[in-house]
């Protein structure tokens, strides 16, 4: 049974101010709990209604009543298992690869769908500027299917690390090049996508070294893509140099 304290701590983890505070953060379901364990993301505490969901793991689980998941879950539809876990401390940026930056992404869904789009396209280390969504947003974890083990999302001051860089710093922009004609010969460059609403901003700007887009073939009346879906268009183009 879970105590009435247990399910009030992992509740409050569900805000950002507690996970900053534990340095915590849920996880829910069964495919992205695997994932984080075989990634040896430290767990504090898992949470199952099955003694073999977890089968050949080396780490205990407590074994709780559907109604008591249900209490503890975000969900409306408990997937079976919850677990908190440690969140892992990010790594040094990798500079002999493509890296994305998102300059103010504030929706969990688009971070998320981005954590899992650098996955698929080999894109190790992610830089988030320090109002970009939490990456630990149970909403950003789901979207990850997974993902979120094998990215190293950093956060920090997107205009310093610009301006430290030496790689070639390209930029999504409504004017930028085609980039269907872009030659990516490049074996690593910084690929900046802006806040949803707004774009790149103009600070942010000033430090791209590259302005590219992608054109726009249907009615000019339809607003500009969703991040996530120009970030992989983009990822694909890069990939295909």
């Amino acid at each position: 049974m879970v105590s009435k304290s247990q399910i009030k701590f992992i509740k409050n983890l569900q805000q950002k101010k507690y996970r900053a505070e534990h340095k915590l953060f849920v996880v829910e379901g069964i495919k992205t709990v695997k994932e984080l364990v075989n990634a040896n993301v430290k767990p504090y505490a898992i949470y199952t209604t099955s003694k073999t969901i977890l089968e050949n793991n080396t780490f205990k689980s407590e074994l709780i009543s559907e109604a008591d998941l249900k209490k503890i879950s975000a969900l409306k539809t408990p997937n079976n298992i919850l677990a908190v876990f440690y969140k892992p401390l990010a790594k040094k940026v990798k500079t002999n690869n493509w890296i994305v930056a998102l300059d103010d992404v504030r929706d969990p869904g688009n971070l998320g769908t981005i954590i899992r789009l650098c996955d698929w396209f080999g894109i190790t280390d992610l830089f988030c500027s320090g109002q970009t969504v939490d990456c630990y947003n149970p909403k950003t974890i789901q979207a990850t299917m997974g993902s979120l083990a094998r990215v190293n999302i950093i956060y920090g001051d997107l205009e310093t690390f610009l301006k430290l860089t030496k790689m070639p710093v390209y930029g999504a922009f409504m004017d930028g090049k085609n980039v269907y004609k872009e030659n990516f010969v490049e074996e690593n460059g910084i690929l900046v996508m802006g806040n949803e609403a707004n774009g790149v901003s103009k600070t942010v700007e000033k430090l791209i070294t590259k302005k590219i887009s992608i054109p726009q073939f249907g009615n000019k009346t339809t607003e500009s893509l969703n991040v996530a879906t120009a970030t992989a268009i983009l990822l694909n183009e890069i990939r295909r140099g």
